[in-house]
């Protein structure tokens, strides 16, 4: 069976990710910071079939990360890291003039760092993967360079990138690329790439999280790694962000799975709209 490995799975789009791969025949490693909520959760990955290991502890912490990936090379290894586990920097969001630094550094410490950390602390077992297809069956693809998609938006979505995007001009149109190896997928936000106010110490974060996972597909083309914007949705997370707001119109964590297990292959950033992930910038009509 497939591996993964999820951050932040007690609740909101981590809980909602693992129990649509556990149903799918995944193993799974997830963790939080809270053992009580995540103990709940693993019962119920388990019950969907799932070999589970619940670990609680804060992804900042090495030990903890190498416990996280000592866990999946004991399942048989791993095919998927998910780096979902985020932190605002402020409770609620402030503007810029009054965002405690402290707060800041946290942020980058969970946003940017933890990642990072787990990523590298997971590589020899993502490299080593033979699962080939995707989590969703779509054939793997490696190029040179991540996608990153054509700005404008009116475009219908083309799964190939143009040769006239100087951006993806290295970019192979080869098809399936037998040596694929496992998967990164990283959770982002709109805050990486619009300035919305009192946002700006989250944003920071997550746009630093955006290069870096650019990076990370340029230097391991042989991994498959996306960083994707799943849009606003009803979480405890937004809730913290701005308490006033009604959030009675976002949509469930749940409804949003359904679009990262079946976005495109290719390394590049997404932005889940109509009901699927699209490629940075394109329209997904």
């Amino acid at each position: 069976m497939p591996v993964a490995v999820i951050t932040g799975a007690s609740k909101g789009l981590g809980r909602a990710l693992a129990g649509a791969l556990a149903r799918r025949g995944w193993d799974l490693v997830v963790d939080a910071r809270s053992a009580g909520p995540l103990e709940e959760a693993a019962r119920e990955l388990r019950g969907a079939g799932a070999r589970v290991v619940a670990l609680p502890g804060d992804v900042t912490a090495g030990g903890h990360r190498a416990a996280l990936v000592a866990a999946a090379r004991k399942l048989g290894g791993l095919d998927l890291l998910v780096n979902n586990a985020s932190a605002l920097g402020a409770e609620p969001l402030v503007r810029l003039a009054d965002q405690p630094l402290e707060g800041l550094r946290r942020a980058l410490e969970v946003n940017v760092v933890a990642p990072l950390g787990l990523t590298q602390e997971a590589l020899s077992l993502l490299r080593a993967s033979s699962y080939l297809p995707s989590y969703e069956e779509v054939t793997p693809y490696r190029g040179e360079a991540p996608y990153i998609g054509d700005i404008g938006k009116s475009e219908a979505y083309d799964p190939y990138p143009y040769s006239e995007n100087s951006q993806n001009t290295q970019l192979s149109d080869s098809p399936t690329y037998v040596g694929a190896s496992g998967a990164v997928l990283t959770i982002s936000s709109d805050a990486a790439v619009e300035a919305y106010a009192t946002w700006g110490g989250y944003g920071a974060a997550k746009a630093a999280l955006d290069q870096q996972s650019a990076v990370l597909a340029v230097e391991e083309p042989g991994l498959r790694v996306w960083w994707v914007d799943p849009g606003d949705m009803r979480t405890d997370l937004y809730a913290a962000a701005v308490p006033d707001d009604d959030d009675s119109g976002r949509p469930l964590p749940e409804t949003v799975v359904p679009a990262l297990l079946d976005h495109a292959a290719r390394s590049g950033r997404y932005t889940v709209a109509a009901g699927r992930a699209v490629p940075e910038g394109r329209s997904p009509r």
